[in-house]
C-alpha cells in the first residue's frame, strides 16, 4: 500500500515562492512592531482544555482539535466520558495562550507589557479557499495599559506595518462594546438578550437594515424597540468622520457616558493626526466583533477592494482576571496574515531590494580541482552579498534555466568539462 502524498484535509504544503514571500512579510512585521516597542514571545501549540473551553473563544471552542491523554493517564477500558480520554488541545488562537503566559510570568515582565506573537493555530473548520485548519496568526497586545494610548499604539503599529507591505486605501472601522450596549439599552431590549441583538446586527452588511429588522422580529423582539434601535443607524448613515458618533451619542444621551464618547473621539483624532500610511479611520456603529471577551473598544481592518476584512481586535479587560483573580487592562490587534499573503500573491507582489540571484550550472563530470575553483568563485560572490546557487547541469538545460528563472534567478554561469562548449 502506497503512502498518502496529499496533506491532511484542511492543511497545505507551502511551496518556495510563497515561503519567500511569507519570510519577507514576517521580517517586515517583526521589524515594524519592534520599532513600536513590541517584544516577541512564544507559547506552546498545545494548551489545557480547561483554558481552551473557558468560554473566552466564542464559536472557536467548538472547533478544537483535542489531544488524547498519554501513558498511564489514558485508560480506554475504564473511560466513560470524553474527559477521561483527553485533557489538552491545539490552540485555536493566540489570545488565550497569551493571557495564560502573562498570568504565569507577570512578575518577570515589564508593565505595561507589549507582546508580539506569531504562530500557527488550528481549528477543525470547514476548509475552503483561503481558509485552512492550520494557519498562522500574527498578534500584538498591550497588557497593563488602561488608557486609550494602548488602542492608539496598536492601530498605528498595525497600519504602519500594512503600509510597508504595500497596502493602502484601506479602512480601520472602530466602535465600542459599551456603545453597542448603550444603544441596546436605549432601545429597551432585555439585557439578557443583548448578545442575540448583536449577532443579528453583525449581519447588517449582508442583509441590510431591513433584513436586520425582519430577523429581530422573527426572534420575538418588540417592534417598537426594533424601530427605535434601527433609527439610530439611519440617523448616522452617510455621516463622515466623527459626525456619526456625535449623532448617535446625542440621541443616546445619558445612556452613553461622556468618557466613552470622548475616548473614542480621541483615538480617531490621534491616529488621524499621526498616521504614516494611507488609510481612513471610520466610526462604524454596526461593528460587533463576535468574541465574547471584548469589553470596550473594538476595531477591524476593512479592505473592500479585496473582498473583506484583513484583521481586527479590541479591548478585553476582564480576561486576565480569570487567571489572576484580579482584572488587568488588555488590548490587542491581530493581522489576518494568511489573507494578506494570499492577496500579495494574487497581486503578483515582488519583494523589493532582493539581492542578485546567480545560478552556476556545472556539467556532470567536472570534479576535483576544477570543481573547487568553481565553488570558490561562488563563495566570493556570496561574500559580496549575492545569492549563488551551485547545481549540476541537467540534460534539458533550457527547461532547467526556465525553472530557475521562475524562482528569480537572472544571471547564469555555465561550466563545462570542455571550456570550448
Amino acid at each position: 500500500m502506497s503512502l498518502v502524498k496529499k496533506p491532511v484535509t484542511g492543511m497545505k504544503d507551502i511551496l518556495p515562492a510563497e515561503m519567500q514571500l511569507r519570510d519577507y512579510a514576517i521580517g517586515i512585521i517583526k521589524k515594524t512592531y519592534g520599532e513600536f516597542g513590541f517584544t516577541s514571545i512564544e507559547t506552546p501549540a498545545v494548551e489545557s482544555l480547561a483554558n481552551l473551553n473557558s468560554k473566552q473563544g466564542g464559536e472557536n471552542e467548538k472547533l478544537i482539535f483535542k489531544v488524547m491523554k498519554r501513558g498511564e493517564k489514558l485508560n480506554l477500558e475504564t473511560a466513560q466520558s470524553e474527559n477521561d480520554l483527553t485533557d489538552s488541545g491545539l490552540r485555536y488562537d493566540l489570545t488565550v495562550p497569551l493571557v495564560r503566559f502573562y498570568a504565569a510570568h507577570q512578575g518577570e515582565l515589564p508593565s505595561p507589557f507589549k507582546a508580539l506573537q506569531m504562530g500557527n493555530v488550528w481549528r477543525a473548520d470547514r476548509p475552503q479557499k483561503g481558509r485552512y485548519r492550520q494557519f498562522m496568526q500574527c498578534d500584538i497586545d498591550i497588557l497593563g495599559e488602561a488608557s486609550n494610548l494602548a488602542e492608539i499604539e496598536l492601530i498605528l503599529a498595525t497600519t504602519t506595518t500594512l503600509g510597508r507591505l504595500g497596502f493602502e486605501d484601506f479602512k480601520i472601522r472602530i466602535n465600542d462594546r459599551q456603545i453597542l450596549k448603550a444603544m441596546a439599552a436605549y432601545s429597551s431590549f432585555p439585557k439578557e438578550r443583548y448578545d442575540e441583538v448583536f449577532i443579528t446586527l453583525d449581519k447588517m452588511d449582508k442583509i441590510g437594515i431591513d433584513g436586520v429588522s425582519e430577523e429581530l422580529l422573527k426572534e420575538g423582539f418588540d417592534k417598537a424597540s426594533i424601530d427605535k434601535y434601527l433609527d439610530l443607524f439611519r440617523a448616522a448613515e452617510g455621516k463622515e468622520g466623527l459626525d456619526g458618533l456625535k449623532v448617535i451619542a446625542d440621541m443616546l444621551g445619558d445612556f452613553l457616558s461622556d468618557e466613552v464618547r470622548e475616548g473614542l473621539s480621541e483615538i480617531i483624532a490621534s491616529v488621524d493626526a499621526t498616521k504614516t500610511s494611507k488609510f481612513e479611520m471610520v466610526f462604524d456603529p454596526t461593528l460587533v466583533r463576535g468574541m465574547s471577551y471584548y469589553t470596550g473598544t473594538i476595531f477591524e481592518v476593512s479592505m473592500p477592494q479585496y473582498g473583506g476584512s484583513c484583521g481586527g481586535g479590541g479591548r478585553y479587560d476582564k480576561m486576565v482576571g480569570k487567571f489572576l483573580g484580579q482584572d488587568t487592562p488588555a488590548c490587542g490587534f491581530s493581522i489576518g496574515f494568511e489573507r494578506i499573503i494570499m492577496i500579495m500573491m494574487d497581486e503578483g507582489f515582488k519583494i523589493p531590494g532582493e539581492s542578485e540571484k546567480t545560478a552556476f550550472l556545472i556539467e556532470k563530470g567536472i570534479g576535483g580541482e576544477r570543481l573547487s575553483e568553481i565553488i570558490k568563485e561562488a563563495q566570493e560572490e556570496r561574500a559580496s552579498g549575492k545569492q549563488v546557487l551551485v547545481v549540476r547541469m541537467n540534460k534539458n538545460k533550457k527547461f532547467q534555466k526556465q525553472q530557475l528563472t521562475d524562482q528569480g534567478y537572472t544571471d547564469f554561469k555555465e561550466f563545462y568539462l570542455n571550456p570550448l562548449n
